[in-house]
């Protein structure tokens, strides 16, 4: 069980050694673990050389029985042809390997004993590394929060200044009130732009001559519908004056018109 004491002292070793320098303890961790895996790994050479050892025992043991089992076959063999002297060296023989066999036994039990609680040891030691890993990533994990938890503590207790919100309101109060300087500058030139009011008003009024109610008389003239210079007599008329007059007319002068052509007919 030496190997086991000595692989425990080396890991609490190993962890004060870590915890001593802390520099930094997930990379520490992992390097504890690292040797626990190295340790781990020659322990299982050891507890296999051990468990190779008592099957070599257990080997021997079963030669030395089986020797001194054939032995006795032949005192018995020898007894029945007659040949005590050969029975008396056979059973000798048989003694010989029996005792071997008894002090085999013995030291091949105390060999089994020892590498079973090996085993067990070993898969303590196996389950004690399992579970140092676990609580490495726990250990890692809340390291990291502590670290993230300082990091906001000096964030807030940088923001507690108030230099920098103040510096930061009077550049927003900047940047408002140049934004408002450059709307109310668009607003004049646009007000500058426009001209006279009343210019505008006026120009909205399209000439006569542009007007579809005017050109429309001006063809019903060419076609002989309406009485030359009426469309210029409409255009004068103000508002809607001008639209019933030039109606009324073109009525009478279509009236006139159909009369002579029944007459002509006639």
């Amino acid at each position: 069980m030496g190997i086991f004491t000595r692989l425990s002292q080396l890991i609490r070793s190993n962890i004060n050694d870590a915890i001593a320098r802390a520099e930094n303890p997930e990379k520490m961790l992992n390097q504890v673990l690292l040797d626990m895996r190295e340790q781990l790994a020659k322990a299982k050479q050891e507890v296999a050389i051990a468990i190779a050892d008592e099957r070599k025992l257990r080997a021997q043991l079963e030669e030395e029985q089986k020797l001194a089992s054939d032995w006795e076959h032949r005192a018995v063999l020898a007894v029945r042809e007659g040949r005590d002297d050969l029975a008396k060296q056979a059973l000798l023989r048989q003694q010989e390997h029996g005792e071997r066999a008894v002090s085999l036994e013995e030291t091949w039990q105390k060999q089994h004993e020892e590498t079973d609680r090996l085993k067990d040891a070993l898969r303590q030691l196996n389950d004690k590394i399992e579970e140092a890993r676990r609580k490495k990533n726990l250990l890692v994990a809340k390291q990291r929060r502590a670290q993230a938890q300082k990091r906001i503590h000096e964030t807030m207790a940088g923001l507690s200044d108030k230099s920098a919100f103040e510096t930061f309101e009077r550049m927003a109060e900047k940047i408002e009130e140049s934004e408002r300087r450059t709307l109310a500058a668009a607003e004049v030139s646009q007000v500058l732009a426009s001209g006279d009011q009343l210019e505008q008003e006026f120009a909205k009024l399209k000439p006569a001559s542009e007007n579809v109610e005017f050109r429309l008389l001006q063809l019903k003239e060419r076609m002989g519908m309406l009485a030359p210079g009426s469309s210029e007599k409409r255009a004068a008329l103000p508002g809607g004056t001008e639209t019933a007059a030039a109606d009324s007319a073109g009525a009478k002068h279509e009236g006139v018109v159909r009369e002579a052509e029944v007459e002509e007919e006639a």
